[in-house]
């Protein structure tokens, strides 16, 4: 029996959080099958998650508690494993705390037993790039080892849509590479379990999510548990903006500021800042023993992450992106700087608190068109078109994607057309990857 089955074995285990997306019905299945005893619970209704308790009626050793939390689930179990959208200070968790009922965090599992078992972990996080960087470093490893036909494997797990990273445990061996690309709250569970990456990447940190962190010191503080506790023998590689505020935080190991890549390495990616992806990617890509030349290699053959600034097709000579990840306005600022002028922008969305005037600035150089998305619950939009008015730039209201894509496609008679959100998907959408799917159906239709 592996650790991770004797661990889980006949535990009664409490799910807080099952969700839409796959992670947590993959994570259940796992558990299920490792003998757990599972309640699962989550403030949706049975209804909203038809789809996801479908799949899971099969395990004898499954219950659901759905449409609220009961406070005794939290107290009586033990083990709670909470997903990565639970607030650590909610009262479900403070119940399971005061009753010295443990609470962890299933990707942060994963790395504790694929950590035990030899394999070697390498975490992404940042608040722009971790996709990019962490899918990046993948796309080598697995191009390398093929052609080295090697024995070592590379797994992509974390942040991934639809992807349980737990689930993946019975197919890790020693010598393989999990590619983890965490976000500030997965990182919460490498808190929990004292843990840190054998090679960590912290690309960036700008402001996000202070809808749910009261300051970005308690955001920088979740961030840091991908190099609180690593090893001496560990490599840390930080962005050259964070260098000085991850040395006052006293990591184990100096951290390192990854060199920028030849001017001649050729991208099929566009835009400095993925030159700076790379530059990450490959720094962490030499930790594990890569030669220079399999990891240009690899860089230059990679192409971008679906929702990226990723090129979906051209029509008419005009070149149409989707960059429905650019959740902040630093994101879209990013992909405006790389696509140049003559842009016609799709943006808006749910409120995140950010700053706008920098990006409002940008799109007064580079945007012919701007058209932004109206829902009643987008007080982003509505405050970016508060912005634009007084900065005396045009707009228009769609209020509905298929509306913003058609008016796109009619009144750009050359340049580009971004979609680049720079808010958050909620309200008009169930989440990113709903708005995501629609807009790249639209285009590839029309």
């Amino acid at each position: 029996m592996k650790p991770y089955e004797e661990f889980f074995k006949g535990k009664r285990i409490t799910v807080l959080g099952l969700g839409l997306l796959g992670r947590g019905v993959g994570d259940v299945e796992f558990l299920a099958k490792c003998g757990a005893e599972i309640l699962v619970t989550d403030k949706k209704s049975g209804a909203d998650l038809a789809e996801s308790v479908a799949k899971l009626k099969k395990y004898p050793n499954v219950t659901f508690r759905l449409g609220g939390h009961q406070k005794e689930d939290f107290e009586t179990c033990d083990l709670i494993i909470k997903s990565a959208g639970v607030r650590l200070d909610s009262p479900d968790i403070a119940a399971a705390r005061a009753a010295g009922v443990p609470v962890a965090m299933s990707t942060a599992l994963f790395a504790k037993y694929a950590m035990e078992m030899g394999a070697k972990i390498i975490g992404v996080t940042g608040t722009r790039g971790k996709s990019t960087v962490a899918h990046m470093i993948y796309h080598v490893l697995i191009s390398t080892f093929a052609k080295a036909s090697a024995d070592a494997r590379a797994f992509l797990g974390g942040n991934i849509r639809g992807i349980s990273t737990l689930a993946m445990l019975p197919e890790i061996k020693k010598g393989d590479i999990a590619v983890l690309e965490l976000d500030s709250w997965q990182l919460q569970g490498f808190g929990d379990l004292k843990i840190s990456p054998n090679i960590s990447v912290f690309t960036n940190l700008m402001p996000d999510h202070q809808n749910y962190y009261k300051d970005m010191d308690e955001y920088f503080a979740d961030k840091a548990n991908i190099f609180r506790y690593q090893k001496l023998d560990d490599v840390l590689i930080v962005g050259s903006s964070l260098i000085d505020k991850v040395r006052a935080a006293r990591p184990p190991l100096d951290p390192i500021v990854p060199e920028k890549i030849p001017s001649d390495w050729k991208l099929k990616i566009v835009g400095e800042h993925n030159r700076e992806n790379a530059s990450f990617a490959a720094a962490a890509l030499q930790a594990p023993g890569l030669s220079d030349e399999e990891i240009k290699a690899g860089i230059e053959s990679f192409e971008s992450v679906e929702g990226r600034l990723q090129f979906v097709r051209e029509i008419n000579g005009v070149k149409i992106y989707n960059d429905n990840n650019a959740t902040t306005p630093e994101a879209t600022i990013a992909a405006l700087r790389a696509l140049g002028e003559n842009i016609t922008l799709i943006a808006g969305g749910s409120e995140k608190g950010l700053a706008l005037e920098e990006l409002v600035s940008e799109i007064k150089k580079r945007v012919s068109h701007v058209i932004l998305l109206g829902h009643e619950n987008y007080k982003g939009s509505a405050r970016l078109a508060g912005i634009l008015q007084k900065a005396g730039i045009a707009y228009e209201e769609a209020h509905e994607l298929q509306a913003a894509v058609t008016s796109a496609l009619e009144k750009t008679k050359k340049g580009t057309v971004l979609f680049s959100p720079a808010f958050a998907s909620f309200g008009m959408f169930k989440n990113e990857y709903e708005r995501n799917d629609l807009f790249l159906e639209l285009v590839r239709r029309a």
